[in-house]
């Protein structure tokens, strides 16, 4: 309900101004305070819910992310041959090596997917990081503005975190072997251009990348399907929101 001294507030507001615009501004001023009073959303709630939000779309993103196959049956974010590699995969394959090729392919997405394990910590040291000011930012901006926030807040730490984990299980997971076999083969035929890309650097990358458009996904979702909204607090700041 409407407290009591709004009407009163209203017409000295009137009386007391000298031209339309004037009221309306004033007048705004005094329906601020009625509606911060009235359970409106204040910048602390959309902090906590923006950062609630984010947790959840990180627990979702690096869970589906790190199981097995996370990566390797995701069309939208499985791991390829390098670009600067695609020329020999294509060959290697009209040689009849496409089994290799495959079996390279594959063990480099469970490179990304045992590195995405690693991912939730450095996601939630950023979220738990965020002002208020870049909380009211994200919640009016695009369906993708917490994701980007966190690739501009995380992609060096992931980068720097992923790197050796990834030269690991790239290892582990024989991809290392396997690309370099594929390589030498494709080096060895005549008049070819000699090709040798930075496979660890290449797939950690990819790997931090295909984890943003997962969250970006989470985030999405949480703005326009209500459905997707499991606490009181994120129905209250995204319906509040207008997302």
């Amino acid at each position: 309900m409407m407290q009591k001294w709004i009407i009163p507030a209203m017409l000295l507001v009137f009386t007391s101004c000298a031209s339309q615009a004037q009221f309306k501004t004033k007048l705004g001023k005094v329906l601020e305070k009625v509606q911060s009073s009235s359970g409106v959303l204040s910048e602390g709630d959309i902090a906590a819910g923006l950062k609630e939000a984010l947790n959840l779309g990180v627990s979702n993103g690096s869970a589906s992310a790190s199981k097995v196959d996370g990566f390797f049956k995701n069309e939208l974010i499985k791991l390829a041959i390098p670009p600067e590699a695609q020329k020999v995969a294509e060959t290697l394959r009209k040689m009849g090596l496409g089994s290799e090729v495959d079996k390279f392919t594959l063990s480099l997405n469970r490179a990304a997917e045992d590195a995405a394990k690693k991912s939730k910590p450095i996601f939630v040291k950023a979220v738990t990081s965020m002002t208020i000011t870049d909380a009211v930012s994200i919640l009016k901006g695009q369906d993708d503005a917490a994701t980007v926030y966190l690739k501009k807040t995380t992609n060096d730490e992931l980068f720097k975190t992923f790197f050796p984990v990834v030269d690991s299980t790239l290892k582990i997971n024989k991809a290392t072997q396997y690309y370099s076999d594929l390589v030498n083969v494709y080096n060895q035929i005549p008049l070819v251009k000699k090709v040798n890309p930075n496979l660890k650097e290449y797939a950690t990358q990819k790997t931090i990348d295909g984890l943003y458009i997962l969250i970006a996904q989470e985030e999405k979702k949480i703005r326009e399907d209500p459905m997707a909204r499991v606490s009181d607090l994120l129905k209250k700041v995204f319906s509040q929101a207008g997302k």
